[in-house]
C-alpha cells in the first residue's frame, strides 16, 4: 500500500452498496476508511461516484445473479454518462466475490476489480491498477488485513452514529452442510485482545456508546493476550466492560456448540452485556440436525437457554431457522415449531432451505419441492410473530434503559433502542440524543414501541 496519500485536490468518490449481514456493513466501513487516506470520500450519489464497489452476500439462493443484475444497471448508467465523463470503476467485493470471482470477470466485462473480504487493506492499491488492468484478488493472505486497515479518522467514526460494529472473529470452521461461509471466508480466525481494545477504546473516544461485537462464530472466540494466552469471548466482554463511555456491549452471530460457562457467567456478571441472545439453532428435529452437520441436539440447545435464563432471568432469545433442509418430514418440521413454542423466541428470522453450488446440501437426496417449504415456511413464521408480538406486548408497562440515539421521525420526538434492540420512540427533547435514561414501555406500533421517560436525570451506567 502506498505510503502517500493522494493530496484533497485530487478528491475521488466512492459509492458502497451493501449486501446481506452487520459483517458486509463493518467491512464496508473498513473499505471506506482504507480508501479514505488516498483521496476517496463516500458519496451516496452513484452519479458522482469515480468508483463504485457492490460488498456482496452469499448466503441465500440467487445471490450472484443478484449481483449480475446490478452490474448490469450500473454498466448502463456508466455508459448513459457519455464519453466525456469522468471514468467510473466497478469493483465486486464480499462472499460471492470471493466464490465467483473469474467468472464475475467473464460474465460481466464491465467490471475492472474484484476481490474477496480478507483483502481490504489492499484495496487502494488494487485500485489503481484496476486503473489499467482488470484485477481479481480472493486469495486469503498470510499477513493480518486488521493490522494493516488505517483506522477511521474520529469525525469519521462521529458521523456514524452512537452504536457501532466491531469485527473481533471471522471465518468458521462448522462446516453445517447448508453453508458456503467456511468456503467465502475460510477458517476461524480471532483479532488479538489489544487490537480489539484500542479499536473499542476509539470508539468510545468518538462518543459511542454502544459497541456489537461481529463473527461469523463469535463466541468461538480465542484471540491472544498481551502474554499468547487465548481469552474467550466472555473475558473480552469483561474487559471491554473496563472501557469508560461504552454502556452497553452486543456480540453476534453465535453457535450452540461455542456457549461455554464463562460466556453465559459474563451475561449474569456484567450489566453492560445486553440480555438479548442471538443463537441459531435452525431446526428442532434431531435427525436434520446431524444431516445438517450442526453437532448438537435439540435438549442440548434447550438446555443452553435454560443455563443462560437461570444466569440472567430478563433473557431475551432470537434465533434462525431454515425449513425444507432435503430429508424434513412433517414430523421433523413439526419438531422445529414445537422448539419455538419451548423457547418462545422474542425475535426469530426464518428461511426456506436454497441450495448452495458446492456445499454438501446441494447433493443430497431427497430434495424437498418448494411448495412445501412455503406452506412450512408461513406456518413458522406465524407461530414465530405470535411469540414476537407477546413479548412485546409483554414489555408495555415495564420501565427499560434505553440509548437515545437519533431524532424520531415526527417533530418533538426521539428514537432508541431497548436492551432487546426493540426500537423504542418517545416525546421528548433531541438534547436527550446520547444518553441512556429510564423509559416506561407505554404502547406498541406495528414495529416499535412507545415509550415516556421516566425521570429527566441520566443514567450513570
Amino acid at each position: 500500500m502506498s505510503d502517500n496519500p493522494a493530496p484533497q485536490s485530487n478528491a475521488r468518490k466512492v459509492f458502497i452498496k451493501t449486501y446481506g449481514c452487520q459483517m458486509n456493513v463493518y467491512d464496508s466501513d473498513r473499505m471506506t476508511d482504507a480508501l479514505a487516506p488516498h483521496g476517496y470520500t463516500p458519496t451516496t450519489d452513484m452519479g458522482e461516484a469515480d468508483l463504485v464497489l457492490l460488498n456482496t452476500c452469499h448466503i441465500r439462493e440467487k445471490a450472484a445473479e443478484k449481483v449480475y443484475s446490478e452490474l448490469g444497471r450500473i454498466r448502463d448508467f456508466r455508459d448513459e454518462r457519455g464519453p466525456g465523463a469522468k471514468k467510473m470503476l466497478i469493483g465486486v467485493a464480499g462472499c460471492v466475490a470471493q466464490a465467483e470471482g473469474e467468472e464475475i470477470m467473464a460474465r460481466a466485462p464491465a467490471v475492472d476489480l474484484v476481490f474477496g473480504p480478507q483483502s481490504y487493506h489492499r484495496l487502494p492499491d488494487l485500485v489503481e491498477r484496476a486503473r489499467t488492468e482488470r484485477v481479481v484478488d480472493t486469495e486469503f493472505p498470510e499477513e493480518d488485513k486488521f493490522a494493516h486497515l488505517p483506522a477511521p479518522r474520529r469525525e469519521v467514526t462521529i458521523s456514524r452514529g452512537l452504536t457501532a460494529f466491531l469485527t473481533v472473529q471471522e471465518g468458521c470452521d462448522k462446516f453445517c452442510s447448508f453453508c458456503v461461509v467456511p468456503y467465502t471466508r475460510g477458517a476461524e480466525v480471532s483479532r488479538p485482545v489489544a487490537q480489539v481494545l484500542a479499536e473499542a477504546r476509539a470508539l468510545a473516544d468518538a462518543g459511542v456508546r454502544e459497541i456489537t461485537l461481529l463473527g461469523q462464530n463469535v463466541n468461538a472466540y480465542h484471540g491472544l493476550d498481551a502474554a499468547g494466552q487465548p481469552v474467550s469471548l466472555g473475558a473480552l466482554c469483561h474487559r471491554l466492560a473496563e472501557i469508560e463511555g461504552i454502556a452497553r456491549i452486543r456480540y453476534t452471530t453465535s453457535h450452540p456448540r461455542d456457549m461455554d460457562d464463562e460466556l453465559i457467567a459474563a451475561h449474569r456478571d456484567l450489566d453492560k452485556l445486553m440480555p438479548y441472545l442471538h443463537l441459531p439453532v435452525q431446526s428442532g428435529s434431531d435427525a436434520i440436525l446431524k444431516a445438517m452437520n450442526r453437532r448438537h441436539t435439540a435438549a442440548e440447545y434447550i438446555d443452553i437457554i435454560g443455563r443462560m435464563r437461570e444466569a440472567r432471568p430478563d433473557m431475551a432469545i432470537s434465533g434462525d431457522f431454515i425449513v425444507g433442509f432435503p430429508g424434513e418430514t412433517d414430523a421433523d418440521f413439526e419438531a422445529t415449531v414445537e422448539i419455538v413454542r419451548t423457547i418462545g423466541y422474542a425475535s426469530a428470522f426464518s428461511f426456506k432451505y436454497s441450495s448452495r453450488p458446492g456445499t454438501p446440501g446441494a447433493g443430497m437426496d431427497n430434495q424437498i419441492e418448494e411448495h412445501v417449504k412455503a406452506e412450512r415456511l408461513d406456518i413458522l413464521q406465524a407461530e414465530i410473530t405470535r411469540h414476537s408480538q407477546a413479548f412485546n406486548a409483554g414489555c408495555v408497562g415495564m420501565t427499560f434503559p434505553v440509548l437515545i440515539e437519533k431524532p424520531g421521525r415526527n417533530p418533538g420526538q426521539v428514537a432508541g433502542r431497548s436492551p432487546y434492540l426493540q426500537a423504542v420512540h418517545i416525546t421528548a427533547d433531541a438534547g436527550l440524543i446520547g444518553q441512556i435514561l429510564p423509559v416506561e414501555i407505554i404502547g406498541l406500533a406495528k414495529n416499535s414501541l412507545e415509550g415516556r421517560i421516566v425521570t429527566a436525570a441520566t443514567a450513570a451506567v
